[in-house]
């Protein structure tokens, strides 16, 4: 089924309460940042299906009822994050393939200069030079948890950016990456 384009009516009411959905998520997070993060994201699924709506009063109730749902899905990424972590804190190792890792396309570490800074460094220091998020939290000066999600966004910045540049290579593994690393550079 075709996803009719959002009427002006529906775009209008959804901008006019942007400050509304914007406190209402950040009530949820505490934090300004991952609540503008999060809005950004139920915008964007949310437009992509406003055009189904049949009641555009109803436009304000129905995006707080996806902002809901994008809150839920975020405590539940939380949450398995926070569990990888402690496991990695409890010092269980997970099992990777050493020929993966040895075989990971290139454009892995060129692609961290195309990334905010504090995320390349994040990724840096933690996935490329080994050290716990604890110790980068510590070194960096913030808290554990903010290392955590700094970290957490930064895996997804990255992950967007082999998307946008390695095609399928990204979402199938770089065993057979057919890139050639020009996107990358």
């Amino acid at each position: 089924m075709e996803s009719l384009p959002a009427s002006p009516e529906v775009v209008a009411a959804l901008v006019e309460n942007h400050r509304r959905f914007l406190a209402f998520v950040e009530r949820h997070v505490g934090s300004r940042d991952v609540a503008e993060d999060i809005l950004q994201d139920a915008f964007v699924r949310g437009l992509s299906r406003a055009g189904q709506l049949r009641d555009q009063d109803s436009v304000v109730g129905w995006f707080y009822s996806s902002l809901r749902n994008a809150l839920a899905d975020h405590w539940r990424r939380i949450g398995a994050e926070r569990r990888i972590f402690q496991d990695a804190d409890a010092g269980v190792e997970p099992s990777v393939d050493p020929e993966l890792m040895r075989t990971v396309c290139e454009c892995a570490t060129a692609l961290l200069e195309t990334l905010k800074p504090e995320y390349a460094e994040v990724l840096r220091r933690v996935e490329l030079d080994g050290i716990a998020v604890k110790e980068y939290a510590r070194q960096s000066n913030v808290t554990p948890n903010n290392a955590s999600v700094r970290l957490f966004r930064a895996r997804e910045a990255l992950r967007r950016q082999f998307e946008r540049s390695c095609g399928t290579c990204a979402e199938h593994g770089c065993l057979d990456c057919g890139c050639d690393g020009s996107a990358c550079r």
